[in-house]
């Protein structure tokens, strides 16, 4: 076991967190008042190059490992959510899968511009009546000579009105349930599709949420994405990639958390004294460090994992369940450490209280990771090979 980062790694934490404390820190307060995502960030992690930080360098990408990406989605939280939640749906639920899935002439038309930051990705599984229920889909495709005819609806679909690519599920044969669900590419430009936001969010305010429309929406043949049926095992995959950047995310939450509550720990005073010099304030300190390094270390767990090349839903699954968790618990301390002030947006922590609701609901519930759990270790559940495994890390 090696605990240590790589130099390359903590140059890209440096850079990262200082591109967030100048460019999306000081402007947060305004841009979750107005719902507001600055497209110039877009362009600037397009300059970094963080859009592709772990795809291979002949797709496009910086060919870095996959804890990498978790250092930038770490980073990118700890400024808000809204940002990580961009990389994680671009890079983890998206281009990730077009890596892991994807046919050569795919990547090159897909893969290689996002990774390059000219175009973005984005991921429609959930429906109306369809969340963790994924048998209950009512998209259709229905093959028609060299095209399939896509009909139905998405929601909860983030970069909804952004994003120039969607990978998005359909049934093929819904006789077959589970086996008879497909994954398409699917362009914003095909005649039929259309897309809206969804207001009114209790949290991420400034990230772009809605609803996705397919109306006759005819997909070249070519954008099959895997076989006809095996559009599950690509969703639950894409899951595996998605998850493992939310539970990366959750960390940089709980480090926002404690790095404003010691900070308001030291600058308020009661009775006579800073109120961190009270135990049950210290209380809270305390959960959270502890919340932060078992998050991290679940996280970069799963992350070396993934640069062996070796199944981690098991092991996401937790990381992910426990970080939100634990980064819910952590933003409701910080919220009471602040006192009346945490009520109010005076201080970010009432915004980051908010925004760590999400995260445990989506990509996988807290009761559906709960049961996860619980179902490996009774042996109840066991990952089986997949035809498509992430490539391991180096890149060849």
């Amino acid at each position: 076991m090696n605990f240590e980062f790589t130099e390359e790694q903590r140059m890209l934490r440096k850079m990262v967190r200082n591109f967030v404390d100048k460019k999306i820190i000081p402007n947060m307060r305004e841009w979750d008042e107005r719902g507001y995502f600055d497209p110039i960030i877009w362009k600037r992690l397009k300059e970094l190059g963080l859009l592709g930080v772990c795809i291979p360098e002949k797709y496009g990408g910086s060919g870095m490992d996959y804890n990498s990406l978790a250092i930038v989605c770490e980073e990118l939280e700890r400024g808000d959510t809204a940002f990580r939640t961009a990389v994680s749906v671009h890079t983890g639920l998206n281009s990730m899968t077009l890596l892991q899935w994807g046919t050569e002439e795919q990547k090159q038309k897909y893969l290689v511009p996002q990774a390059k930051g000219e175009k973005i990705g984005a991921f429609g599984l959930t429906e109306p009546g369809a969340g963790s229920d994924v048998a209950s889909l009512g998209t259709t495709a229905v093959k028609d000579g060299d095209h399939y005819i896509l009909n139905g609806s998405k929601t909860w679909i983030s970069l909804c009105d952004v994003a120039d690519h969607f990978i998005v599920f359909a049934y093929t044969d819904k006789s077959k349930k589970h086996h008879g669900i497909s994954a398409f590419i699917v362009e914003r430009t095909m005649p039929g599709f259309s897309s809206k936001s969804i207001k009114g969010k209790l949290g991420i305010r400034s990230g772009n949420t809605g609803e996705l429309f397919f109306d006759q929406v005819r997909v070249p043949k070519e954008n099959l994405l895997g076989q006809e049926g095996e559009g599950f095992k690509i969703a639950m995959s894409a899951l595996d990639n998605g998850r493992f950047t939310v539970a990366a995310g959750a960390v940089g939450l709980i480090m926002a958390c404690l790095e404003e509550s010691v900070k308001y720990c030291h600058e308020r005073k009661t009775f006579g004294k800073e109120i961190g010099k009270h135990q049950l304030v210290q209380q809270m300190i305390a959960n959270m460090e502890a919340g932060l390094q078992m998050s991290r270390l679940l996280v970069y767990r799963a992350g070396e994992l993934k640069n062996k090349g070796l199944r981690n839903t098991r092991e996401t699954s937790l990381a992910k369940w426990q970080a939100c968790n634990f980064a819910n618990k952590a933003a409701d301390d910080a919220v009471q450490i602040h006192g009346a002030y945490g009520y109010s947006n005076e201080y970010p922590v009432e915004r980051f209280l908010r925004n760590s609701k999400a995260p445990v609901i989506y990509e996988g519930t807290r009761e559906i990771h709960t049961i996860m759990q619980a179902e490996y270790v009774l042996g109840y559940r066991e990952d089986k090979p997949l035809n498509n495994m992430l490539p391991a890390w180096p890149f060849e």
